[in-house]
């Protein structure tokens, strides 16, 4: 009997030190068993966030061919350490990115290129109200640690010689007043030009949109570090 007993005793340590050698423990990854997924690599670089409407958002362009996109691709190029977000909302007036600015303040970007405004013109808001919602846009951005690039927009020939003064003046005198890189026509050698512009006459084609984005980079370039 004593015999015995010394036989399983040996027999179970012998199955423990095999289950340690072979690392088949509790909780331990067999044959046939699913290894743990790795977590998903977080992005580190700083973000600049484009902050808009369809403009920003690439109405009616392929993914992939907004200009925030375009503009990742050529900081990418020139060894520029930025991830490029696009907060674009067709349709958006200033009152709506007012709203969703929390949303934006919620990712913390060092960076904030600001495009609002043409919906606000095409409906033929007050000026005022337009330059009050931008102005309270701006003041969040700049009090959250964000530097702010203002796009400013221009509205077709039919809304009338004083109404297109007035929006138009909005965008520098906003830009004078809290000191901001300005961009002065976000379309500047695509509005106007169909070769450049879809039909609707108001959003760039793919090619326009390179052009927007090589036109935002050249006034975002002097705020961005070399990695």
């Amino acid at each position: 009997m004593k015999k015995v007993c010394l036989f399983a005793l040996a027999a179970a340590l012998c199955g423990c030190r095999q289950q340690q050698d072979t690392g088949l423990g509790a909780g331990a990854v067999g044959p046939g068993a699913e290894a743990p997924k790795a977590a998903p690599a977080v992005d580190s670089r700083p973000e600049i966030a484009c902050f808009g409407d369809s403009l920003t958002a690439g109405l009616g362009l392929e993914a992939g061919q907004s200009f925030p996109d375009l503009l990742q691709q050529q900081l990418d190029r020139r060894g520029y350490h930025y991830r490029v977000a696009n907060f674009g909302v067709s349709g958006d007036t200033t009152q709506d990115g007012l709203a969703r600015l929390p949303l934006l303040l919620a990712d913390k970007p060092a960076l904030v290129v600001l495009e609002l405004g043409a919906n606000d013109g095409l409906r033929g808001q007050p000026v005022d109200v337009t330059r009050g919602n931008l102005a309270q846009i701006i003041e969040s951005l700049q009090q959250a640690g964000a530097r702010v690039v203002l796009a400013g927009i221009t509205l077709p020939p039919n809304y009338g010689p004083t109404y297109i003064a007035k929006f138009q003046a909005l965008y520098p005198d906003l830009a004078a007043k809290y000191k901001l890189p300005l961009i002065p026509f976000l379309l500047d050698g695509v509005g106007g030009n169909d070769r450049l512009m879809q039909r609707d006459g108001l959003h760039p084609n793919a090619a326009g949109a390179r052009i927007v984005a090589a036109t935002v980079l050249k006034t975002l370039e002097p705020l961005l570090e070399k990695r």
